[in-house]
């Protein structure tokens, strides 16, 4: 059995347009869209990500400034960095790539995050939304990103048993969320789960998101589910990869999606959209 390849650009591509626009008409009115991404440290994972939400940035017309900080930095130098982007009128939103070195409260910095500046919903009192979703309302870049691969090739999420491998507050726990908001019935899978490979061959969508390298391979996946791997590790060989050995799941799973070339370039379309959403006119 040969799995269907869920890339993530055709999905990006799809949402592009609009938002070139909408960059555009603002640049038009005189308001040049700004993110500001500030990172700590010199992880690889962190780096990755970063490479391509400038990339992202530039090519829909928004600047993308940089701060980068040493690994060893003072919570009061990451502290002042937020303040002054909280308070700098010509940044429209903030990406602080987590998680931050064990030194630093990480928890109190993301409550710094102005929440009209927050476009990865890193402040609670932003990630509230997704209790309560209303009108307007932001969701986190990746687990967004994984509703709209879901969606852009027609899986079916209503109904389904998805397991949710990882419960951190960036991706496992908002994704499963927001899974429920789609109908799905959601297990959330974790290093303490009992049996875990049993639990993941009963969903019929496996949402992989535990940073650890190729872990998930065939005898995770019941045959013909899917696989959305939000995982960014390197492999032995310093090579990106995802949570899944992905020779081995693509035998197994009806739909995978690759990494890199997956959920990456949908989640920093994301970023774009819901900066330029915060953006008033």
């Amino acid at each position: 059995m040969s799995a269907r390849i869920l890339k993530g650009k055709p999905v990006a591509d799809s949402m592009q347009a609009a938002l070139s626009e909408k960059a555009h008409e603002l640049r038009k009115k005189g308001i040049i869209p700004k993110l500001c991404i500030i990172r700590v440290g010199e992880r690889s994972d962190d780096i990755a990500y970063e490479t391509g939400a400038v990339k992202k940035m530039t090519a829909t017309g928004i600047e993308a400034d940089r701060v980068i900080l040493n690994a060893s930095c003072t919570q009061e130098e990451l502290e002042e960095v937020m303040k002054e982007k909280n308070s700098d009128e010509e940044v429209h939103g903030i990406l602080m790539l987590r998680p931050l070195p064990a030194h630093l409260d990480e928890k109190k910095i993301t409550q710094m995050i102005s929440p009209e500046k927050d476009v990865d919903c890193m402040n609670p009192a932003t990630l509230a939304g997704i209790f309560e979703p209303s009108e307007g309302f932001k969701t986190p870049c990746t687990p967004q990103a994984v509703i709209e691969m879901l969606r852009y090739y027609d899986i079916e999420m209503t109904g389904k048993k998805v397991a949710v491998l990882g419960r951190s507050s960036v991706i496992g726990k908002p994704v499963a969320l927001l899974l429920l908001n789609e109908n799905a019935t959601v297990t959330i899978c974790h290093s303490k789960t009992a049996d875990l490979r049993e639990t993941v061959r009963e969903a019929d969508i496996v949402i992989s998101a535990m940073g650890r390298a190729k872990m998930i391979d065939g005898s995770y996946i019941r045959e013909g589910a899917t696989l959305i791997d939000v995982g960014i590790n390197t492999d032995e060989d310093g090579k990106l990869c995802g949570d899944a050995d992905f020779e081995s799941a693509e035998k197994v799973a009806g739909a995978i999606s690759p990494v890199p070339g997956g959920v990456g370039s949908v989640t920093t379309t994301i970023l774009a959209k819901n900066l330029l959403s915060g953006i008033s006119e």
